[in-house]
């Protein structure tokens, strides 16, 4: 299920052919133009073919490809589905066959193409495509009702847009294959559109960005470019762009077997470019792109600008296509690109990251959700992260849902080929009619500020609604009855340290005063750590920590055999801040704590 815009993620193929040894018969024709990505010309051939009375399936099965890979999905719905009835069909073409069925909503019938396919192949992936087709069904069944989505139809064409981000005050950029002519040369052969390029739009006016200069012919090649973002200062931006480097100095990825073509990739690369007077005049690459071995694009900046994080498949990733960063150091360069991890990256694609106040959006087709692209958000920042969590419907659809941004939380932009659009790509606003206390309103209990997104976490016994306790000083007077558990004032540990800090101190000897008026309580001083580290390696250090407080009152005059440290680890966090959850370190603060049970008085 793969369109344009999604074929953008990173690798952009063109292929140039080499003289056969012999005209190649009509079918060859078709077969070499659509190993070159060219759909739009070898479709004409193909349905040609189709029309004969002894056709043979591979045919059908290159017709429904054609369709696929140009992003007609109600086409290619009804060429797989004759395609799958001849004996020559391929697996792949029940699972071809299940993923347009599922963009177009008809989950019963992608359900039984799923476990067509899944009986040939890589059975173990079923259970994760059917819980693909579950969700999709049970969340456009139960939208939320917080979003408002509308189409930009002042911005979107009939043809690919997407990749909207904001532009001075009141401006935008986007990327979009609008034809600027009908010249053949202006003519996309993968799908008979035009190529990429960034236009902008001011009070709903749309031209062609300025990028090209009288000294810079760069942007005078007819490849693709986009999408673009800016630094919050707007004099610097990073584009990416298809390579334009002559094919000469690319590799030959393969010949095919009879040498009629010679198939190289132009990969993708980010460019800096900067303003300089009012114009965009200089260019420079960024410095991890590499033409030969991986595609760099689709960057996003930190609010600061000096976190980039980008889209890459160069080695040490987790799959396909990563989100990666990089961190601008002191003499203004970027350090050495770092994957973001597992808890956003997996074996599939994941690409268009975006950043807002610690938030990572991104599009992935490896995460469980509705099929296609889904948007997803995490908390954190570099490579430690929250568990990514999907947007569902109505952001999210059965189609490919990518390039989220938002600037002032009530609202903002997101693009998707999804059923009553323009285009086959279209530009979406969404409006956010949600609490104010919840970031964009998302109702999984770990976004705002690592709880629910009311300021509340979870208390020791599980509710939901307990208040987080605070690491500020607290004044109340400690009371203590049989049987109850209570938070010492004010004890808490640094990170990986058992010390008793001055606050804690304090505390302690407020405790010891009041067991020298209560000489008959014997006490257990249970101590805590946050979820990070091993678990078995938590257990030691609170038992450290709870031995540490033990000492204390005991050098105080307390008797030794009144006192009983416990150590339980990470087992009973206040808030939501558990393992691969992203949490600041004051809602770590808040588990790194000694509390007392009454044993006996």
């Amino acid at each position: 299920m793969k369109k344009i815009a999604a074929s953008l993620l990173l690798t952009i193929s063109l292929i140039t052919g080499i003289k056969a040894q012999e005209q190649p018969d009509t079918r060859q024709l078709a077969d070499n133009l659509f190993e070159r990505y060219e759909y739009f010309n070898a479709l004409k051939i193909y349905q040609r073919l189709a029309e004969k009375s002894n056709v043979d399936g591979l045919i059908i099965e290159r017709v429904a490809d054609c369709y696929r890979l140009m992003g007609d999905y109600n086409k290619a719905e009804e060429w797989y589905a004759k395609a799958i009835t001849y004996g020559e069909a391929q697996p792949i073409d029940h699972f071809y066959y299940a993923e347009i069925l599922l963009r177009n909503k008809k989950f019963k019938e992608a359900r039984e193409q799923y476990k067509q396919y899944y009986q040939l192949e890589n059975a173990d992936q079923l259970p994760f495509k059917l819980a693909s087709v579950d969700s999709a069904e049970k969340w456009i069944k139960n939208p939320s009702n917080a979003f408002t989505i509308h189409n930009q139809q002042k911005l979107n064409s009939k043809y690919s847009d997407w990749g909207l981000n904001f532009f001075g005050n009141d401006g935008f950029v986007f990327t979009s294959d609008r034809k600027v002519s009908n010249s053949k040369k202006d003519t996309y052969n993968r799908n008979g559109d035009g190529y990429f390029n960034v236009y902008e739009a001011e009070n709903n006016v749309v031209t062609l960005f300025n990028l090209k200069t009288k000294d810079n012919a760069l942007f005078d090649i007819k490849y693709h470019i986009g999408p673009m973002v800016f630094t919050n200062s707007g004099d610097t931006a990073y584009v990416t762009i298809t390579t334009t480097v002559p094919h000469k100095q690319l590799p030959t990825d393969l010949k095919t077997p009879d040498n009629t073509q010679k198939l190289y990739t132009r990969r993708l690369e980010l460019l800096i470019a900067t303003k300089v007077k009012g114009q965009w005049s200089s260019f420079k690459s960024f410095p991890y792109n590499n033409l030969v071995e991986y595609s760099v694009g689709n960057a996003a900046l930190s609010k600061n600008g000096n976190i980039i994080y980008f889209t890459s498949d160069m080695p040490g990733g987790e799959g396909k296509t990563d989100i990666w960063y990089c961190v601008k150091n002191s003499t203004g360069d970027w350090d050495q690109p770092v994957n973001c991890g597992k808890n956003i990256n997996t074996k599939d694609d994941e690409s268009f990251p975006s950043i807002s106040d610690n938030i990572l959006y991104f599009s992935s087709n490896g995460l469980p959700g509705m099929g296609g692209l889904d948007i997803f958000r995490a908390k954190g920042e570099k490579a430690t992260w929250s568990k990514a969590y999907n947007l569902k419907y109505p952001i999210n659809s059965t189609s490919d849902d990518f390039y989220f941004i938002s600037k002032d939380k009530t609202g903002g932009y997101f693009s998707s080929n999804r059923e009553g659009g323009q285009g086959s790509d279209d530009i979406y606003r969404f409006d956010y009619d949600g609490p104010a206390d919840n970031t964009l309103g998302f109702d999984n209990p770990d976004l705002a500020s690592g709880t629910n997104g009311s300021g509340r976490g979870k208390s020791p016994n599980g509710s939901k609604n307990a208040k987080v306790p605070s690491p500020q000083p607290v004044t109340a007077v400690l009371t203590l009855h049989k049987d109850e558990s209570i938070i010492l004032n004010n004890i808490y540990y640094d990170l990986d340290k058992s010390d008793i800090r001055p606050d804690a101190a304090a505390e302690l000897r407020r405790l010891a005063a009041v067991l020298k008026q209560r000489p008959n309580i014997r006490l257990e001083l249970s101590s805590f750590t946050d979820s990070r580290a091993p678990s078995s390696y938590n257990m030691a250090l609170s038992q450290r920590r709870a031995q540490a407080a033990v000492d204390y009152l005991v050098r105080l005059g307390i008797d030794r055999r009144r006192l009983v440290p416990k150590g339980y680890g990470d087992t009973r966090l206040l808030n939501s801040c558990t393992k691969g959850e992203y949490c600041t370190e004051e809602q770590h603060q808040i588990n790194r704590r000694t509390e007392l049970r009454i044993i006996s008085e």
